[in-house]
């Protein structure tokens, strides 16, 4: 259903299934597991983990527990790896859920293992995380043995099922840093000596295209799964995948402005001539940057690229049509994604606002906010616009 705000968000099933096709082809034979956090990286979560399990993911991986309980609320009943320590408060919401915990001090173990013999299960499974150079979280890896032997302590209620670390410059092919935290994760391994049936896993996005080593039992995929490069090292990997975002709108207003007129909050904007000026009712209030115009932003309107002019302000933003071109309220405008005029088919990525922001594709589509509704299904491609 069309929604009624004229600003929406398309994203194409199709593509997610067509990309995770892509990794699991890339990586044979290690597995995939899908990395749906942030709602699927603003995709929305349980539709990209239903169209990626069903394209042959083998598991999920998520940053929170509630976002877990999320995924088995819509009927998701595949493996789902909450990639960190959560709050101890929480072990019986993991345990009740099914999800599979990270671990990686004795204070967690012990209160996952205390949930499991309150709950009266059987066991819970944990990965151990180890940090080989990434210093955000996990075990330093000389503390590694000693929280595998605390888990095996806790056996029955725990089964040790993972062993894990995190790659820094995967995207940075040349650096020889995932070289280094591959040799240190494999000397763990050797300390351990962790049995057939551990789950070894090393490569975000970056590694399973880039870093063959890093492959091992499951790679876990996220940018790439959504057709977004995770990093220009390694975009020309990325020619086979498809993104499965495209951010638009509808020009809610259309006015005539004079030559030395000026726009926006802090007028800073100045037009050199007469010209045609849309308003479109998106703003930084839905993810996109207040700055976005003074870095070049465009958007696409009948398939031809027009300046985001003036601030990006909270509810909308205001674009220069030119004085010649036709344009009306309700015509379609494409921020993120493509657009077929009579020029052919024109392309916005999330990554080319990046590039202007000096960010990465990872914060523009995670950024675009709740309150813009989300069309999911197949094949929502480019739009054609016949002006």
């Amino acid at each position: 259903m069309q929604p009624q705000r004229w600003a929406w968000v398309d994203v194409d099933l199709d593509a997610i299934r067509h990309n995770v096709d892509v990794l699991r082809t890339v990586v044979a034979p290690s597995d995939v597991w899908v990395v749906v956090k942030a709602n699927g990286y603003g995709h929305g979560a349980p539709e990209v983990a239903a169209a990626a399990l069903d394209a042959g993911a083998a598991g999920l991986c998520v940053a929170l527990v509630e976002e877990g309980v999320e995924l088995r609320a819509h009927g998701i009943d595949a493996p789902i790896l909450v990639l960190s320590e959560q709050p101890s408060e929480s072990a019986a919401t993991i345990v009740a859920n099914d999800l599979t915990p990270t671990v990686y001090t004795n204070g967690f173990i012990d209160a996952v293992a205390a949930a499991v013999l309150a709950a009266g299960r059987t066991e819970c499974p944990v990965h151990v995380k180890v940090d080989t150079g990434m210093q955000r979280v996990g075990a330093r890896p000389e503390a590694v043995a000693g929280l595998v032997t605390r888990v095996r302590e806790q056996s029955p209620a725990l089964r040790l099922a993972g062993l894990f670390t995190h790659l820094a410059v995967a995207d940075e092919p040349d650096d020889e840093f995932t070289t280094v935290q591959l040799g240190r994760f494999d000397e763990v391994v050797s300390v351990t000596g962790v049995a057939e049936g551990v789950a070894l896993h090393a490569a975000n996005s970056a590694g399973a295209l880039a870093h063959p080593a890093a492959r091992r039992s499951f790679v876990r995929a996220g940018i790439a799964v959504y057709g977004v490069s995770p990093g220009h090292g390694v975009d020309d990997l990325c020619g086979d995948l498809r993104p499965a975002l495209a951010l638009r709108a509808r020009v809610s207003f259309v006015k005539k402005v004079s030559a030395g007129s000026r726009i926006s909050y802090g007028l800073r904007h100045t037009f050199d001539r007469d010209t045609t000026v849309a308003t479109v009712p998106i703003g930084y209030a839905d993810g996109v940057p207040r700055r976005l115009s003074s870095t070049g932003g465009e958007v696409l309107i009948a398939g031809r690229r027009r300046p985001i002019v003036g601030v990006v302000t909270m509810d909308q933003l205001m674009v220069d049509c030119g004085p010649a071109d036709p344009v009306a309220v309700g015509d379609e405008v494409v921020l993120i994604g493509e657009q077929v005029g009579r020029d052919g088919p024109q392309r916005i990525r999330a990554e080319d606002w990046a590039d202007r922001l000096g960010t990465i594709g990872y914060e523009i589509v995670c950024g675009i906010g709740t309150r813009v509704p989300r069309r999911t299904g197949p094949n929502i491609g480019p739009s054609m616009v016949e002006r």
